[in-house]
């Protein structure tokens, strides 16, 4: 008897608990204050109940930080913890830190850091941020328009349920993009149907 793949065991998992679909990409932002903070502050947090909120108050009160050279020009002269309510400095370093490599790069506005994402090299440079790793690379792309799959631990967890279980992350993220290839779905709109079904979330990630 032939073993499924563990792409084809996924794509099984997804029809048993998620139904055929359509399944809705992630809204992301628009605005590059938000970008930032969303990947930098997200980690071991309650994304609807604790980040999103926060994001939307930063969004309205930082309107000129919607490019980078805006959020970092806010950066110069107002404390981000304060802005964010949230007291972590690590996250704020992570933020700055992003802030600083985009601005070095010539990245400044959503549709700049989406074209940037597409090359493996600016991958790479942004994974030498302390704090960004794997999975905060595809995430940020799905919240500027890219069609990425960000595995987190919803994604293991739906992962292991479906049998697939001990992958490194390249090769679950692999997995879960064949398995939308499948099953027709787009790659970000299925992978958020995982998460917000693992997250138990109500709303979408993000706005526009």
């Amino acid at each position: 008897m032939t073993v499924p793949s563990p792409a084809r065991r996924l794509a099984d998992h997804v029809q048993r608990i998620l139904g055929e679909g359509p399944f809705t990409r992630p809204g992301g932002w628009t605005h590059m204050g938000a970008v930032i903070c969303d990947v930098s502050f997200q980690p071991r947090c309650n994304y609807e109940a604790t980040l999103r909120p926060r994001l939307l108050r930063l969004q309205a009160s930082w309107p000129d930080a919607s490019t980078v050279s805006g959020f970092r020009s806010r950066l110069a002269t107002e404390d981000l913890a304060v802005a964010m309510r949230f007291n972590h400095a690590r996250k704020v370093a992570t933020a700055r830190a992003i802030a600083d490599l985009l601005s070095d790069h010539g990245v400044d506005t959503r549709d700049d850091l989406r074209t940037w994402l597409g090359h493996q090299a600016n991958r790479a440079a942004l994974r030498t941020v302390k704090g960004v790793g794997p999975k905060s690379v595809d995430y940020i792309g799905n919240l500027v328009g890219r069609s990425q799959v960000a595995v987190d631990v919803h994604l293991r967890a739906f992962a292991a349920d479906a049998g697939v279980a001990g992958l490194p992350y390249e090769r679950l993220r692999a997995a879960y993009e064949e398995a939308a290839a499948l099953l027709g779905h787009d790659e970000a709109a299925l992978e958020h149907a995982v998460w917000r079904h693992g997250a138990g979330a109500g709303a979408g990630a993000g706005s526009a």
